[in-house]
């Protein structure tokens, strides 16, 4: 008590005898021109871009899911968490909530994190195609940052310089945003390496700027750009270095990261060093597991905050395979009373069956996303999953290259790729089970073959966005979308924190 009133009185008579000028450089501080000196600073910089993905929980450690699978109308919030249950159903009155805010702040982040890396390694003296390298590396993350900001934000300001003070940049349009998205990614293609080793696995590659790319033009419907995007990986140079796994679920577990279907992926560790494993440990800075795994996890192992709708599953029945067997994608995808054919008693659960578990009690007709969790080899689940997430995926690449010709009314060239992902899971392909669709019909089931094959992986939204299938008559298969309001809730509202400080930002229509 002594020591803390000494302590304590100290500050008082110091502050009282002293006078701050709090604009004047602080000299004991690292200036930017004194951090990027080597050809090592540049590679911790371009280091810190990629920590953003861990600056939880707004990003890929869990929100971005919620954003673009609970979102739409495969998932809820089906928890406790008032916030994320009102966002899910379209009811936002707080237009600075954390779940949407904190997502657009720390998706700039990474963005002044990026312009700092194109600010200042280009004049570092060092080995030349290391600083091509890294130089691109950052145009990749400030492309896959700002694809986000516009999916789900639509009018994001262009931020293309180490940010100052008392910038205010006006909104972009969400054409000028995907074109920046585009030229970002474009630039960084001739750089990025095909592929790497050790611990550099996980950088951005080639193939991963191709397909981001492609992406970013098909979400705009501009099928021919997006397609010769997509071509290096599925008839070029790519194709000898990507190809679907023979087993579906590699896909989703830890042991088989980073594997021949993995065009670009999220790396995560489970923090070992940390002892406490709780919500206000999981936004320590230095967390680079991943905490969507207890938040979809089940009740009784994880908070289930998140879980898929029931209709969902019935997708998957309308095939069996060519040995008549049901869809593998299912069990691989889902928890539920079925995810064993055999039913409740012989599905598990984290070590206890289905019925064990939930019997005829409130979750006995729950469905939870499986493809993030754990349950392959723990009981219980966390705030530190080392299951990284495979955020492009090689099936995801050939579905959307069959979209592009088919929109192209190439329906005929089309048919191959949709077969391969069919194949793999056992079914039937599509120029034998439905040959001879025509573009409309062919355009349907693709949006059939891409629910099955993704679910759960956070492209959902943005399919319903692109296929301007957004709207209240979903309501249908998700009650929450009863409250949807078509040209106000396909993009989050601006932070009103943002607009308040910046007078040349505009919110979003019908905000």
């Amino acid at each position: 008590m002594k020591k803390l009133g000494t302590i304590v009185l100290s500050v008082l008579l110091i502050a009282g005898s002293c006078t701050r000028d709090f604009n004047e450089i602080n000299p004991n501080a690292a200036t930017i021109a004194s951090f990027w000196a080597t050809a090592d600073d540049a590679e911790r910089g371009v280091n810190a871009v990629y920590s953003t993905f861990y600056r939880t929980p707004a990003l890929y450690s869990r929100w971005i899911y919620y954003h673009g699978t609970l979102k739409s109308d495969e998932g809820f919030g089906s928890g406790g968490d008032g916030g994320l249950n009102n966002l899910m159903s379209f009811n936002q009155t707080d237009y600075n909530l954390g779940l949407t805010a904190s997502t657009w702040h720390t998706l700039y982040v990474g963005v002044f994190r990026a312009n700092q890396v194109l600010a200042n390694v280009p004049e570092i003296t060092m080995d030349d195609n290391l600083k091509r390298r890294l130089i691109a590396e950052a145009k990749f993350l400030r492309g896959l940052f700002y694809f986000n900001l516009t999916l789900y934000f639509g009018r994001p300001p262009l931020m293309l310089e180490p940010s100052q003070v008392d910038d205010m940049p006006p909104n972009a349009t969400t054409a000028e945003a995907y074109a920046q998205v585009a030229a970002d990614l474009t630039e960084a293609i001739p750089d990025l390496p095909i592929s790497y080793t050790g611990n550099n696995v996980g950088r951005a590659t080639r193939g991963a700027a191709y397909a981001l790319l492609g992406k970013t033009y098909l979400q705009q419907n501009l099928y021919e750009q997006a397609a010769q995007a997509f071509e290096w990986l599925v008839t070029g140079e790519g194709r000898n270095v990507y190809d679907l796994t023979q087993d579906y679920r590699d896909n989703f577990l830890v042991t088989t990261e980073n594997n021949i279907e993995s065009v670009f992926e999220i790396q995560f560790s489970e923090n070992l060093a940390e002892t406490t494993d709780d919500d206000v440990n999981e936004s320590q800075i230095n967390n680079t597991g991943t905490s969507i795994a207890q938040f979809y996890a089940p009740p009784g192992v994880g908070f289930s905050d998140g879980a898929a709708r029931r209709w969902v599953v019935d997708e998957f029945l309308q095939e069996q395979t060519v040995d008549g067997e049901r869809d593998p994608r299912l069990a691989a995808s889902f928890i539920f009373d079925y995810t064993d054919p055999a039913g409740p008693a012989a599905t598990m659960v984290y070590g206890q069956t289905f019925a064990e578990r939930y019997g005829s009690g409130p979750q006995a007709n729950g469905v939870w996303f499986r493809k993030f969790l754990n349950d392959h080899w723990k009981n219980q689940e966390g705030f530190r999953s080392p299951n990284n997430y495979r955020m492009i995926r090689y099936a995801d690449v050939l579905l959307m290259y069959a979209e592009c010709l088919n929109g192209m009314n190439r329906t005929a060239e089309a048919y191959p790729y949709v077969d391969r992902v069919r194949v793999r899971a056992g079914l039937q392909p599509l120029s034998e089970a439905r040959p001879g669709l025509n573009q409309q019909a062919f355009h349907e089931q693709i949006k059939h073959e891409r629910l099955v094959e993704l679910a759960g992986e956070g492209w959902r939204w943005a399919d319903l966005l692109r296929w301007g299938d957004l709207g209240p008559h979903l309501a249908d298969r998700d009650p929450e979308f009863t409250n949807f309001v078509e040209g106000r809730h396909e993009y989050y509202p601006i932070p009103q924190t943002d607009i308040d400080l910046n007078p040349n930002l505009s919110q979003n229509q019908n905000y």
